[in-house]
C-alpha cells in the first residue's frame, strides 16, 4: 500500500519560506481548519499566544495530487549541504538551448521571490539535460530541473 508523505522543512521563518514554496510550486497556503477565516482568527481561538504564530505553516498541491510542505520553526540555523533536496521540473519534455532558456527563466522568477542562484550545470548528452541549483530564501538548495 502506498503511503501519503510529507515534505518537511526546519526554518526561522515558517510564513515566509512557506510562501516562497507556495509560489515556485503553484502550491497555496493551506486553509484554516473548517468554521474559521484566517489562520490567524484559528491560532486566536486556540488561544496561540502571538509570538508563537509563526511556529509552522503548511502549502498544498491545489490539486490534492503532490505531496504537502510543511514549514516548522527550529532555532538552529543551517550548517550543511541538504542531503535531500527538491527538483522543480521547470523544463520538462525541453531539450538544449531550448530546455536551459526555460530553466533560466525560472531562476530570474524565483530570484525576485528571494531565491538565490548557486550553479549552472550544462546539458552533456547523453545523459545529463544541464540543471540549476539554487537555494530558498534560508539557504537550502534545489535544482530547476
Amino acid at each position: 500500500m502506498a503511503r501519503e508523505i510529507q515534505i518537511t522543512f526546519d526554518c526561522a521563518d515558517p510564513a515566509a519560506l512557506s510562501a516562497f514554496w507556495a509560489e515556485a510550486l503553484g502550491y497555496q497556503l493551506q486553509a484554516p481548519p473548517a468554521g474559521f477565516e484566517s489562520w490567524e482568527q484559528a491560532l486566536e481561538a486556540m488561544g496561540v499566544p502571538p509570538e508563537r504564530r509563526n511556529d509552522a505553516s503548511a502549502v498544498v498541491d491545489p490539486d490534492g495530487t503532490g505531496p504537502r510542505l510543511f514549514f516548522q520553526k527550529v532555532p538552529e540555523g543551517k550548517t550543511a549541504k541538504n542531503r535531500v533536496h527538491l527538483d522543480v521540473r521547470a523544463g520538462p519534455g525541453l531539450q538544449g538551448d531550448e530546455r536551459m532558456a526555460a530553466l533560466e527563466a525560472e531562476a530570474e522568477r524565483l530570484t525576485t521571490h528571494g531565491a538565490k542562484r548557486l550553479e549552472r550545470h550544462e546539458p552533456s548528452p547523453p545523459l545529463a539535460f544541464g540543471h540549476i541549483i539554487m537555494a530558498d530564501p534560508e539557504g537550502n538548495e534545489f535544482c530547476l530541473d
